[in-house]
This record gives structure tokens, C-alpha cells and sequence, in this order.
């Protein structure tokens, strides 16, 4: 439930109370990308948290700058849409 009430905050779904309630997409599938996803549910996946200190400090946390701008630019060209439009792929429940 809490993954829901993050993507309801981030505006990525919307929530309807009563007999015929439920949620539904907060916009079109083409507009939600993966980024907004994770950031809304789990945003220090795509933080660095490496320390700078250290003799390799630096250069780890320079070489996990470089991996996490590469995931993010990766799940920005990922919607939704793409992931429902795959014919014969999984069903997804939420």
C-alpha cells in the first residue's frame, strides 16, 4: 500500500474511494517514464551514496556518478506505455 500512496504523491496514479473505485493512471502511459517510477518509490536508487573520503573515495564515487546519470538516462526512454505495448508479454497486478 505504501508504493501506492508514493506514486499517488508523485501524481503518477490516482486513487477513487467507493463501489467502483480503484486506481488509474494520474496521466497518459506515454508520460509516465520509469525515472518518475523510481524516484517516486525508491529515489535513493539513483543517488550516489559513496563517500568521497578515502584514497579511492573520489574515484568511486566519481565512477558511481557516471553509472547512476547512465540509469537514469536509461529508465527516461522507458514509459509505461512501452512497457504495456509488448504483445504476448506479462500481465502485470498490482
Amino acid at each position: 500500500m505504501q508504493i501506492l500512496n508514493d506514486l499517488r504523491r508523485a501524481g503518477l496514479i490516482d486513487s477513487r474511494r467507493g463501489k467502483s473505485g480503484g486506481y488509474l493512471l494520474g496521466r497518459a502511459p506515454e508520460a509516465i517514464t520509469l525515472r518518475q517510477v523510481v524516484e517516486a518509490v525508491d529515489p535513493s536508487l539513483l543517488q550516489c551514496s559513496v563517500a568521497r573520503e578515502g584514497e579511492s573515495g573520489q574515484s568511486v564515487h566519481h565512477a558511481w556518478d557516471q553509472v547512476s546519470s547512465s540509469l537514469r538516462q536509461a529508465l527516461e526512454k522507458i514509459t509505461v506505455e512501452t512497457l504495456a505495448s509488448n504483445p504476448g508479454g506479462p500481465m502485470f497486478y498490482i
